[in-house]
């Protein structure tokens, strides 16, 4: 069940609901063990299951790095969602693009005016002197609700 007057917060730059009645999006980026480790740059957007525009709900990467090579330069390595819309998406995106996060767990709100139907929620992760994945978790909204986990660069993609 949404709430159509569920109170949005930014806390650290993740954005959660105050309102325990709206679907939020989990994304957990893993803790690695290597040698070098980078903040992964992270894509998550949505798409109908049968196909169609994707809409993009949120985008980290390197938002302050300027000069000769901004942040913008590496996001063409998120391949899936570069393709599905990203590159034409003016960059930053107010109320879509955030900083690259360290390792944990963070919420993003699901949008309340999704229309009912089949969905598909992607989430891309890709790091410098690591790896690239995605992870897909189908869902039907208005009942929205999946679960996928990466193996890598991803951890689990949770969708209450």
């Amino acid at each position: 069940m949404r709430s159509s007057s569920a109170l949005m917060l930014t806390l650290g730059g993740a954005i959660v609901s105050a309102s325990a009645n709206a679907e939020t999006i989990t994304i957990t980026i893993p803790r690695l063990s290597v040698a070098e480790y980078h903040r992964p740059y992270v894509a998550i957007w949505l798409e109908p299951a049968g196909g169609g525009a994707a809409r993009t709900l949120a985008v980290w990467y390197d938002v302050k790095k300027g000069g000769k090579e901004p942040g913008t330069k590496w996001l063409s390595d998120l391949r899936a969602w570069w393709r599905k819309g990203g590159r034409s998406l003016s960059l930053p995106a107010n109320g879509v693009s955030g900083a690259t996060r360290a390792p944990g767990q963070y919420q993003i709100p699901l949008p309340a005016d999704l229309k009912p139907g089949a969905y598909v929620l992607n989430a891309e992760a890709a790091r410098e002197t690591g790896g690239r994945e995605i992870v897909s978790v189908p869902l039907t909204v208005p009942t929205a609700k999946g679960r996928a986990g990466g193996s890598h660069e991803l951890g689990t993609i949770e969708v209450r």
